[in-house]
């Protein structure tokens, strides 16, 4: 028996849907805010192929839905100078909501990402990386917070087939330590054991095998095979690698589809539903501004 999708374009559709009728309501109802629609900020820095392609289809997806947005490229070389000053003029704007800058940023060019992000102000920063966004998601649960527009596809992505997280067992495979911890703490907080393991751990299979749900965010086509998964499963893809004009997933479906109840496939998963995230957090911050 194969795994079932997990269609996250078809999700993404149903959240658009959403934003587009809560715009609506919002300014029928005429509430009291400068901007008559949200203002979504992308900051672009050089030409890398997937950066244009994913800051493409945020700005296609917002106008869809009623969101403005605002494009600032930036030369390579522009420097960490020119764009922190080009995000203070954004946290300044009045008209703005909600910033981003799309990662990754040229590697060769010596800007921070740290610095960077943090330059963004709190109340503006629609990816909630931000020190002061992040820390609370770490330590505390909090119904109310804004999250990181990948951990809500996750969780969006797990209700939509009616999985219960209590009791479960969930193993995040990240590099990245603060992406991987915030992670586990947002999905403990519903219940479950998660914890966080780096793809060349040496438990690194052990884990992959005791997990109920297997989330891989590390961009290495293929890196879990059916040998490393228990039978049924729930695998969330977040990995993507662009490799020959294609888009590929952490997970080798083909030999995982046998074994697992469910997977998220690469393209047509997590991708979708975080632009529509990014665009609902956009709504959230700009609501949230307006009182």
């Amino acid at each position: 028996m194969n795994a079932q999708i997990i269609d996250g374009q078809a999700l993404a559709e149903e959240i658009k849907d959403k934003i587009v009728k809560e715009i609506l309501k919002l300014n029928k109802d005429k509430i009291n805010c400068l901007n008559q629609r949200p203002n979504l900020a992308v900051i672009l820095v050089g030409k890398n192929a997937d950066s244009l392609l994913y800051v493409d289809k945020k700005i296609n997806t917002a106008k869809l839905v009623g969101i403005d947005t605002h494009l600032y490229k930036c030369a390579e070389d522009s420097g960490q100078k020119k764009l922190l000053e080009m995000i203070d003029f954004l946290n300044n704007d009045k008209e703005i909501d909600a910033i981003m800058v799309q990662l990754p940023l040229p590697k060769d060019k010596d800007y921070d990402v740290d610095a960077i992000i943090a330059r963004i102000k709190p109340e503006k920063d629609v990816d909630r990386f931000h020190a002061i966004n992040i820390e609370p998601i770490k330590n505390i649960c909090d119904s109310e917070l804004i999250l990181p527009p990948v951990f809500k596809a996750i969780l969006e992505m797990l209700k939509s087939i009616d999985y219960e997280l209590e009791y479960k067992i969930v193993t995040i495979i990240s590099n990245s330590k603060i992406f991987g911890n915030s992670l586990a703490k947002t999905l403990s907080c519903r219940g479950a054991s998660a914890l966080v393991v780096k793809p060349d751990a040496e438990d690194l299979v052990e884990r992959c095998l005791e997990a109920d749900v297997l989330i891989p965010a590390i961009g290495q086509p293929k890196l879990i095979t059916g040998s490393m998964i228990k039978e049924d499963v729930v695998i969330i893809d977040v990995g993507i690698t662009r490799d020959m004009g294609s888009v590929k997933g952490d997970v080798d479906a083909e030999s995982c589809k046998e074994k697992a109840a469910y997977i998220s496939p690469v393209p047509g998963g997590v991708g979708p539903m975080t632009v529509a995230l990014t665009l609902k957090n956009t709504l959230e911050l700009y609501k949230r501004q307006c009182k």
